[in-house]
């Protein structure tokens, strides 16, 4: 389908500015209806939601698993669902927003995950629980996409610092929800109360994007054509080595990332810790994370190629998945320090989406079929964790097929490491 038309260039500057966010260039200033100061607040504020419900669902997995009688391979389903969701909504998101301003795609979003929080955590179904997680995670997925073309859009001059910024509001709720959620359902009583409390706060995520989402469109109301308009390039990353290779980047470490977020905690239980500590050493990986998740960007948009950063963070993640399959309890700080710096593939390829794309449009292309594709790709790992985990009733092999999975991230990340741009291939 064509997208709808925008105002066309005219040479030094544009001849007309669409008052919508959705239809500005990387190299446009804001409307002042967008609101900069709110736009970031909000982009903050949905960024601490992208994985509390994931993390929190990880660290009483056990107690779900017994409250709602799972399997192993139901709890593999169940730890699998944010990748397989995020793949198909993900992979939507770019038609959302040529036709929808995404201040009012957000709220939607931010809507779907509260929710979806509450659905779930009200039914004492298995299936029931599973839709309701997939609804609570549709709106995770359409904001997924959308923060890298917000920051390329609104804050192009500084992308590695407001990528930081939410990467590192992302890492706080993770590690919040991970900490915490083992703590407020014994608090409560309850595995419901430490899974649902977070609703509250997807809630609160909607409240910036609500001003925002009306005036932007009061602004399209009020704003008259002055120039003739002319569709834009489609930017198609599918066609391209580069996008290939930064799903394939993308997707191995999301698959190592929600293998960690659904089982970690599983592994350091059956090492002996109790649900308490297990938690609090799955928190820790995020925990640790933070400032990775701060500094990444910036160091990531300085160096000229980013092949240091690739074969620094795979040495990382491949000695933390050794030292969980020989010695899981005797140095467990030392494997959860050394998967914190692995885990800083998330915020590096964050910021090389903005960085290997010209323009917004670009950017949201390219972050869609990364995160899209790399989403299917990504499915395998909680799945495959929980499948070997429960044939072999150990880690061993959920740990090796880690290990290969590390392989394929670090021969893809070599191929995104020099810089180009998506609309030059």
């Amino acid at each position: 389908m064509t997208p709808p038309p925008i105002a066309a260039p005219a040479p030094p500057a544009p001849a007309a500015v669409d008052t919508r966010p959705t239809r500005d260039s990387a190299g446009r200033r804001p409307h002042p209806a967008t609101g900069g100061a709110l736009v970031l607040v909000g982009m903050l504020l949905v960024a601490l939601n992208l994985r509390a419900a994931v993390t929190s669902l990880g660290a009483l997995l056990d107690e779900i698993r017994d409250g709602l009688g799972l399997s192993g391979t139901m709890a593999g389903l169940v730890t699998t669902l944010p990748t397989i969701a995020f793949a198909g909504l993900g992979a939507l998101t770019p038609w959302l927003v040529r036709r929808v301003a995404p201040a009012r795609v957000l709220v939607v979003a931010m809507i779907a995950l509260t929710a979806g929080q509450v659905l779930r955590v009200a039914t004492d179904s298995a299936w029931i629980f599973v839709f309701t997680s997939a609804l609570a995670l549709a709106g995770i997925a359409v904001a997924n996409i959308l923060l890298p073309m917000l920051v390329k859009q609104h804050f192009g001059h500084r992308t590695g610092l407001v990528t930081g910024a939410y990467t590192m509001a992302l890492t706080v709720g993770t590690t919040v929800a991970a900490a915490s959620a083992v703590p407020i359902a014994h608090a409560f009583g309850s595995w419901r109360a430490g899974l649902g409390v977070w609703a509250v706060l997807a809630a609160v995520a909607v409240l910036p994007w609500v001003p925002l989402a009306l005036r932007t469109r009061a602004g399209a109301r009020r704003a008259t054509p002055t120039a003739p308009v002319a569709a834009p390039t489609r930017v198609r990353p599918a066609r391209t080595r580069l996008g290939w290779a930064m799903a394939v980047y993308f997707g191995a470490q999301s698959l190592s990332g929600y293998a960690i977020m659904g089982w970690l905690a599983q592994l350091f239980r059956d090492a002996g810790y109790r649900p308490e500590s297990a938690g609090l050493l799955l928190a820790g990986v995020t925990a640790l994370g933070v400032p990775i998740a701060l500094l990444m960007p910036t160091l990531a948009g300085r160096l000229a190629t980013l092949r240091p950063l690739v074969l620094g963070l795979t040495a990382a993640s491949a000695l933390a998945y050794l030292g969980l399959a020989l010695a899981p309890h005797g140095a467990a700080l030392l494997w959860v320090a050394l998967l914190a710096i692995g885990q800083g593939a998330f915020p590096m390829i964050l910021t090389t989406i903005g960085l290997r794309a010209r323009t917004a449009e670009g950017t949201v292309a390219l972050s869609a079929f990364a995160q899209s594709t790399g989403y299917v790709i990504a499915a395998l790992g909680p799945l495959m964790v929980g499948i070997l985990y429960e044939v072999t009733g150990g880690w061993t092999a959920p740990i090796g097929f880690l290990l290969a999975a590390l392989a394929v991230q670090t021969t893809a990340g070599m191929a995104i490491a020099r810089p180009r741009y998506v609309e030059d291939e």
